[in-house]
């Protein structure tokens, strides 16, 4: 029987849908079933969360969880708006340093910043006498949090601010507005949307991750915690599911937030709209200025210490560097092979993750099959984006370590660990590669059918040249967040397969801080290099395939 070539990218489809059912709507759906179960895996319905509910330390958690999100959130993206202003809407100077020092975060897992932190005011930090209180506590959640999300509000905010249409600032110096007035009444409402995306971002990233309250948290337990505590140190199954679907609520709930605000968002920018250009401004200049440099600082201090720390012979009697921090072998049993395994890790993410989405948001965006179908592909590959990285590596050890799934022979794999960072961070890089697919118009497909040239033809002399900036941009994406990430493969990994960012968290719980800080740094300075591997990529693509975007 031979195979329709015009009708293959149909049955592509059911096959995708297939795999997002098994590799993202059921583990999430094991969680729920879990959370109904008792210990031996007997039915007993909702007594796991009456029991929760009747546990006043966990109830505490989550609302100390909510709690410093919001304070978290609110916070970073009064900080991130300043920022943002200034490297838009100002004529400060040095504006690609002070954005390139803003983005350094993003290449370090958040136990960077926290363990930076640790050194510069913890009990043995070098600025313990001038920072007040404790910092293991709600305060040191709340700061590191800030800090490590910092550059993902900034992001967000930095499109938002380059939307403003300089005619509307005009009219309103025409009428005589001072700068706050134009400030109130035309740059904040133009950037509603952008302040509503940084305050979801920040909260859910916060809200979700384990990392900066295991270092930083001492007494001050929050929900990730307590998942993570439930789990790995009691073998709690039943109410570690109990907890991630507690946690799932207020993420679910930021998520139909930034939907509901993203429907009632008007087009900002208009085909015969100005892109605004500051005038010079002594006093506003400075002062942005003074903020930005003292931002900078703060962030090339943590990451900073954290690198020299890691080189220190003993922290901080004797600052002598030394590099016996980087032989792992005295301190992990697998020595430098977790490092490796994160390398390889990142390596297969990027690859099999930039060709699915790719995939996915092609045949959702291009492929005219049954309007159900595209609909019900475009709803799994959302899915992961309202799913915390604890619980969806919590719901893979429930659903592909069932004792009737054993045959796939996935959990305890490196394989496992691929495909679940893939559907973590998949929402992401579907959403890229359907708004670069947009761009092409639909008249491009009527041309290829009239012509007789079927889907593929189209798709490689047409769909996947224009989108080789976005695939590499995604591949990036990937790669590096397959680096720092903690969340959705602490419960994943064997001894074999252990990689560079849990093996900092368990250096770290076993008190060899300053073998954690080294192996931290070497995820950073990979991930740096990985981003220039791919710049300079980007570079070849855009020189030898992208002429036609060019005059």
């Amino acid at each position: 029987m031979r195979l329709d070539v015009n009708k293959s990218p149909q049955w592509l489809l059911y096959g995708m849908l297939m795999l997002a059912l098994v590799f993202m709507a059921l583990p999430v759906s094991a969680l729920l079933i879990r959370s109904l179960a008792d210990g031996s895996g007997q039915w007993v319905g909702f007594q796991n969360f009456q029991l929760w509910i009747n546990t006043p330390s966990l109830v505490d958690s989550a609302l100390r969880s909510l709690k410093l999100s919001a304070i978290s959130a609110l916070i970073c993206t009064l900080l991130a708006y300043a920022y943002a202003y200034a490297l838009n809407l100002s004529c400060m100077p040095w504006k690609r340093f002070f954005k390139g020092v803003a983005l350094l975060p993003l290449l370090a897992p958040s136990l960077l910043m926290a363990i930076g932190m640790v050194y510069l005011f913890g009990n043995q930090g070098l600025l313990k006498n001038y920072f007040p209180g404790s910092l293991y506590g709600e305060l040191g959640i709340l700061l590191g949090s800030v800090f490590w999300t910092f550059p993902h509000a900034l992001l967000v905010l930095l499109i938002s601010l380059k939307t403003i249409d300089a005619q509307l600032i005009e009219s309103a110096k025409v009428l005589g507005a001072s700068p706050w007035r134009i400030f109130y009444t035309v740059i904040l409402p133009n950037t509603r949307y952008g302040l509503i995306m940084s305050l979801t971002i920040v909260f859910i990233l916060v809200l979700t991750d384990f990392s900066v309250a295991k270092v930083l948290g001492g007494s001050a337990n929050v929900l990730a915690t307590d998942i993570y505590k439930q789990v790995i140190g009691q073998q709690n199954f039943a109410m570690g599911a109990v907890v991630s679907l507690v946690l799932l609520i207020p993420a679910l709930f930021a998520y139909v937030i930034e939907k509901r605000a993203s429907r009632n968002q008007a087009a900002m920018l208009g085909t015969r709209s100005v892109v605004y250009r500051a005038s010079p401004s002594l006093q506003r200049d400075g002062l942005l200025t003074l903020f930005c440099t003292v931002m900078a600082l703060l962030i090339v201090c943590v990451i900073g210490t954290a690198i020299f720390a890691s080189v220190a012979t003993y922290w901080p009697y004797r600052l002598a560097p030394t590099l016996k921090n980087y032989d792992f072998t005295h301190t992990l049993s697998a020595g430098w092979s977790v490092y490796f395994n994160s390398v390889k890790l990142a390596v297969c993410v990027a690859f099999l993750g930039a060709t699915l989405s790719f995939f996915t948001a092609w045949l959702v965006e291009k492929i005219p099959a049954h309007p159900k179908s595209r609909s019900l592909m475009n709803f799994f590959a959302m899915l992961p984006m309202a799913v915390p990285g604890l619980c969806l590596g919590l719901g893979y050890v429930l659903f592909f370590n069932h004792p009737q799934l054993q045959f796939m022979h996935l959990y305890g794999t490196m394989s496992i660990l691929v495909i679940c960072t893939v559907v973590h961070f998949y929402s992401v890089a579907h959403i890229t590669f359907v708004s670069s697919l947009k761009q092409l118009d639909k008249e491009f497909e009527a041309v290829s059918q009239s012509l007789g040239v079927n889907a593929w033809t189209t798709l490689w002399r047409v769909h996947l040249p224009v989108c080789l900036p976005a695939i590499l941009e995604v591949a990036a994406y990937l790669m590096i967040n397959a680096m720092t990430t903690v969340s959705a493969v602490v419960f994943l990994y064997a001894p074999s397969t252990e990689l560079a960012s849990v093996a900092v968290l368990n250096m770290d719980d076993a008190g060899d801080v300053a073998p954690a800080a080294a192996m931290a740094v070497m995820i950073f300075l990979t991930a740096a290099a990985m981003q220039l591997i791919v710049f300079a990529a980007q570079y070849c693509v855009k020189k030898h395939t992208q002429a036609w975007r060019t005059r």
